[in-house]
């Protein structure tokens, strides 16, 4: 497997050093997420997993329901 090179940060982590965020790296046919504050773990997956699971996030597929 081909490491990734180019982390970049969530634009929601707001700026300076210091920050606890999430990184996003790609290779040739997958995408690398990590935390910032471990970055010697990563998962990696295709990047049409991840984009089915962002958009399931976002259309609020995984909102708890209402007790």
């Amino acid at each position: 497997m081909t490491d990734p090179a180019n982390w970049q940060k969530s634009s929601f982590s707001g700026g300076g050093e210091g920050n606890d965020c999430l990184e996003l790296a790609t290779t040739p046919g997958t995408a690398h997420l990590r935390e910032s504050d471990a970055p010697a773990t990563h998962l990696s997956t295709a990047p049409g997993a991840l984009a089915q699971l962002l958009h399931h996030i976002k259309s609020g597929g995984l909102d708890a329901p209402a007790v």
